[in-house]
């Protein structure tokens, strides 16, 4: 079993904590027997360590660089049966992980290179949500070449959805980037400072709602978790509050009418399969208690694992342990390949 965890990416950090939740889950009761764990760390500039230094990193500890120049995959790569990559943002949960492992022809955790695309890239993912019919909060697509002249920009975006509006890069996770804006001159600079993390820009007219998060889990077939609420008392959740201890807190099962929690549900699945995702997602929603409106705002489909992530709490509300979870995702790998190996003989 090759946990990959780090990687080339702004939640870099968030990929260690991930990783430490899904080690102790692979070494935990009967996993301890099923797998054999060989961790791989990649660094900030793209580099495999295995053995000490994969060991060191998941342990929080600072790992110098190799001396070699190129990043490069690891022998101990032909040791590995199944991927496990936990690898959230850019160059891991976009498709480029992903398409290493398919031309390796390996089995790997999670979905493959279009749901991963297309679930990390906001402008992609919303015109698909917005083909399959689901719900939305309107936005405005742009993108940073605009910015040379972005007085169009900022009149549509006034125009369209007002203020207060949130700017966000693309493809980034964990609220990296993202921006609350009041006026035009804090719209400005949150597009100027999303551009520089991002070529392509989201902006999102901003509500009040509450946040609600839904699991998927499966295949062809696919299994839903309960919904869950997140609680916070800031303005709104950004990488801070979702990541400081005390910060935030859930209500699993969230409290709304049974009607509701059932669309969600509904909705999981369909946002999961309308990217053509699989394997396990998180898709998360605004609900305006006025109306029971619902609001499908984004698929995560590498959700984070660490021990205030949702995705896993919401299974252990649901009945399945993490130790069960992260079994029923390797199965589902191993399926899908020797799936994939038949039809392609």
């Amino acid at each position: 079993m090759g946990l990959v965890f780090g990687g080339r990416s702004g939640e870099h950090e968030v990929s260690i904590l991930s990783a430490r939740t899904i080690a102790d889950a692979l070494s935990a009761g009967a996993n301890g027997q099923r797998y054999h764990l060989l961790l791989h760390y990649i660094t900030r500039s793209g580099r495999w360590l295995v053995g000490d230094g994969a060991k060191a990193a998941l342990s929080g500890a600072v790992t110098p660089e190799p001396d070699d120049h190129l990043p490069c995959l690891p022998t101990t790569a032909q040791q590995v049966d199944v991927w496990f990559p936990v690898l959230h943002g850019p160059n891991g949960e976009d498709g480029t992980v992903q398409g290493l492992f398919t031309l390796l022809n390996q089995p790997f955790v999670g979905t493959g290179v279009l749901g991963a695309a297309v679930g990390m890239d906001k402008q992609a993912m919303k015109a698909v949500f917005a083909t399959a019919g689901l719900p939305q909060v309107p936005h405005v697509c742009a993108s940073s070449s605009t910015l040379s002249n972005p007085h169009g920009l900022v009149n549509q975006v006034e125009q369209d959805l007002g203020y207060p509006c949130f700017v966000k890069p693309a493809n980034l996770g964990s609220s990296l980037g993202i921006s609350k804006a009041k006026d035009r001159k804090a719209l400005l600079a949150g597009l100027h400072a999303a551009a520089h993390l991002d070529d392509r820009l989201i902006v999102e007219a901003a509500i009040t709602a509450r946040e609600l998060e839904c699991a998927v889990l499966g295949d062809s077939t696919m299994d839903v978790s309960v919904a869950g609420e997140i609680l916070y008392g800031g303005e709104w959740y950004d990488y801070t509050t979702k990541y400081s201890p005390g910060a935030s807190s859930v209500v699993i099962p969230a409290p709304v009418p049974q009607a509701v929690h059932d669309r969600i549900r509904c909705l999981a699945v369909q946002a999961t399969q309308a990217v053509g995702a699989y394997g396990l997602s998180r898709v998360d929603f605004f609900y305006q208690d006025n109306g029971h409106v619902l609001y499908v705002n984004e698929i995560n489909t590498m959700p984070g694992f660490t021990s205030q992530s949702m995705y896993p709490m919401l299974w252990q509300a649901s009945g399945v342990s993490t130790e069960a979870l992260v079994h029923r995702l390797i199965q589902l790998a191993q399926a899908r390949h020797q799936r994939r190996a038949s039809t392609i003989a």
